[in-house]
């Protein structure tokens, strides 16, 4: 299995799902904006979506998988399956509850995560009466995830990969036909996060048949390799919800600033989320079942090597997304969101935000690949540890910078929260000599400075001798001109590298089933 081949695969699938949520944002945007019912939605369904990341991409797959690639390479198929059917028992019950309580405590879950709302009776009445809709979702994409962790242990990488396609299918048919039926109109997108919940959960269950899991799940109460499971979670949604906090937490902050602050933190981390998703998750998605191979066999130095790959490959790529969405912030927001209901002024706060999100991703990313590190050998405590440390220093941050800058403040104490979360990582993982960097990474490092510099000297150019009047142009042009400038930026940072001596051949690394 070429390691770069399938990362391939399975960023071509997550990128046509992110191309299909900027269509979804662009079309909400247009009907939306960036008003109180647009506020109220993000409240309502930033909470169910943090707590899948945390709870079900995050934490569970962290706990999980690992177990699994030990039974897979160490015990026999029936143990294997009987694993997985008490496995889900214990995650379907959980999950039964944390939906039950946001269903029915919905006042009190608006107030404690936008508790500015308060003071604005209409966005807070609207997030209380979509959240019991959208909240069902977390049981309901937790138990995709939990599908996607097998699927991924057997590599099946591109049918996860492929799911997210259908939510955003959903949220573009309820926009574009069902808007008119439904009172208040956001009403509709809470209906399609509950039937994309259920697309997405279906479309999986033929592979998960095809390979023997597809059974009823079994309540365990005194399974030991579940209880170890459950176990291992806490530490690790700590460990994996840094980000999420901090960005409930700043959801809370935003309540109380202008109206429209929730809705362009919002639109700018959707933006973020597109090279997050291509190459952070990807990367991760692949690594981790690898590396937990690895660790089962006690195989160090494969381990620590496949731990340099990935980093390596991380920077090449992250980089340059992470400068390009700096410097090509403005046209980016303008082509996407800038319609009808969204102003220019909203698109030049989203960009601010963006800008200031962008100084993080880089560090965002590490913290995918480093993290990994511990959780294949079954260490879930130290990665909590440097949360809870990078989740306090967040918090600082925000307290210092949002007072002066607002909600790009708020945005950049999330990107800096993170630089210290990868930092900390980073040394513990060189401390306990668990990553040993191969050589040559001074003349890496230089290679792909002078590429960034390369193209982001050549799109801030451009931009300062032709500048365009986004507003003025029409959005069939606006999309022409940023696809110009993105395969110019491409174009240019790649054969930098090039010219400099770096071949895709330098990343090929292969792994054995």
């Amino acid at each position: 299995m070429n390691l770069l081949t399938v990362l391939a695969k399975l960023s071509s699938m997550t990128m046509l799902s992110r191309i299909m949520g900027f269509v979804r944002d662009a079309i909400v945007a247009r009907i939306f904006g960036a008003g109180a019912a647009m506020d109220a939605f993000v409240v309502a369904f930033r909470l169910p979506n943090l707590l899948r990341r945390i709870f079900a991409e995050g934490a569970f797959s962290q706990a999980f998988v690992p177990m699994l690639a030990d039974y897979k390479h160490n015990r026999a198929d029936e143990e294997t399956r009987e694993f997985v059917q008490n496995v889900a028992g214990m995650l379907t019950f959980v999950l039964c509850i944390i939906t039950a309580i946001g269903v029915f405590a919905a006042p009190a879950v608006i107030w404690l995560t936008a508790s500015g709302f308060a003071k604005d009776g209409t966005r807070f009445e609207i997030a209380v009466s979509l959240l019991p809709i959208i909240f069902p979702y977390i049981l309901l994409i937790s138990l995709s995830s939990f599908v996607g962790s097998i699927l991924n242990t057997y590599n099946k990488f591109s049918i996860p990969a492929f799911t997210p396609v259908l939510l955003n299918l959903s949220f573009i048919v309820f926009a574009l036909f069902l808007v008119p039926y439904f009172d208040p109109p956001i009403m509709a997108m809470a209906w399609a996060v509950l039937v994309g919940g259920l697309l997405q959960l279906g479309f999986q269950l033929p592979w998960l048949y095809k390979l023997g899991f597809f059974r009823l799940p079994k309540l365990n109460f005194r399974d030991v390799a579940v209880n170890r499971v459950m176990k291992q979670m806490v530490p690790s949604i700590i460990g994996s919800s840094v980000a999420q906090i901090s960005l409930v937490i700043n959801t809370t902050f935003a309540s109380y600033l202008t109206v429209g602050s929730v809705s362009w933190l919002y639109y700018s981390d959707r933006l973020m989320e597109l090279p997050s998703g291509v190459i952070g998750a990807a990367l991760g998605t692949i690594l981790l079942p690898s590396l937990s191979k690895h660790a089962a066999a006690d195989n160090q130095a494969e381990f620590s090597a496949l731990l340099d790959w990935g980093l390596r490959l991380c920077m090449v790529l992250i980089l340059p997304a992470a400068v390009g969405l700096a410097v090509l912030g403005y046209p980016l927001v303008a082509t996407l969101f800038m319609y009808r209901e969204v102003s220019v002024h909203d698109a030049h706060m989203i960009q601010y935000a963006l800008i200031a999100a962008a100084v993080g991703l880089p560090a965002m990313m590490m913290v995918k690949i480093f993290a990994p590190g511990f959780y294949a050998r079954k260490n879930v405590k130290t990665p909590a540890k440097i949360a809870i440390i990078s989740l306090v220093c967040t918090q600082i941050f925000n307290l210092i910078l949002v007072w002066k800058l607002q909600h790009v403040g708020l945005a950049l104490a999330v990107a800096l929260g993170s630089c210290v979360n990868a930092g900390l990582l980073f040394t513990m993982l060189r401390l306990h000599e668990i990553y040993q960097p191969r050589t040559g990474w001074h003349r890496f490092l230089r290679q792909i400075g002078i590429a960034l510099l390369m193209m982001a000297g050549t799109l801030w150019t451009i931009q300062a001798v032709f500048p365009i009047d986004w507003a003025a142009l029409h959005g069939g042009l606006r999309a022409l001109i940023l696809a110009g400038l993105i395969v110019l930026a491409v174009l240019v940072y790649f054969a930098t590298l090039g010219v400099l001596g770096m071949r895709p051949r330098d990343f090929r690394r292969s792994e054995r089933h």
